[in-house]
């Protein structure tokens, strides 16, 4: 069971924006990811490359102290097909939109204490304090927009599985031999002395 700790880890591609300085205008942000950032997220994520990545976000203040962040992310993921682990490329193109409300306690389960999801699709996300980090956003976004079972074009599962042996083995008409049999021999063998 891992403990929480009190300090946030950094986001791979931090992006902090102060949500007191921004203004009633909103703001917009470009993000294009370094070589650096790309290939901390890829190791992050498990993939065998990021090419590419960038968004493009832009931020609104709502009233209600909410905010909402939406975006399009682009970029090339090269992922392991699950089949036969060979390299396998998405292109990304998916927008994305967040609502978040500042000083929103999170609801938690009392037995657990984990946080609760809403199953409404537009709740709002609890944020704390006034900076939101829009880099770590994105890369939440890179996540859910590429494919979690990559799969090569054209290979089938029976492509991967061993084949089976032709010779060595039981004919078809013959009976298999039960992994058991052999205790059965035992337990039918006369024991000296009873």
């Amino acid at each position: 069971m891992s403990q929480p700790t009190d300090k946030p880890l950094k986001s791979e591609i931090e992006r902090l924006i102060d949500l007191d300085r921004m203004g009633n205008r909103g703001a917009a942000l470009d993000i294009v990811a370094s070589d650096v950032e790309r290939a901390a997220l890829a190791k992050r994520f498990g993939f065998l490359d990021l090419p590419a990545f960038s968004a493009r976000v832009t931020l609104d203040l709502k009233p209600g102290r909410q905010v909402v962040v939406e975006g399009r992310l682009r970029g090339k993921v090269v992922q392991a097909c699950i089949l036969s682990l060979d390299p396998v490329t998405q292109e990304l193109d998916d927008a994305f939109r967040i609502v978040f409300q500042q000083d929103m306690a999170e609801e938690r389960d009392p037995e657990s204490g984990e946080a609760l999801l809403s199953a409404h699709t537009d709740a709002p996300e609890p944020l704390a304090g006034n900076m939101l980090d829009v880099g770590e956003i994105v890369a939440e976004q890179l996540l859910l927009a590429a494919d979690p079972y990559p799969r090569q074009p054209g290979v089938k599962l029976e492509d991967v599985l061993p084949k089976p042996r032709s010779s060595g083995g039981p004919a078809r008409n013959e009976q298999r031999r039960h992994p058991f049999a052999g205790l059965a021999v035992l337990r039918d063998k006369p024991r000296r002395g009873r």
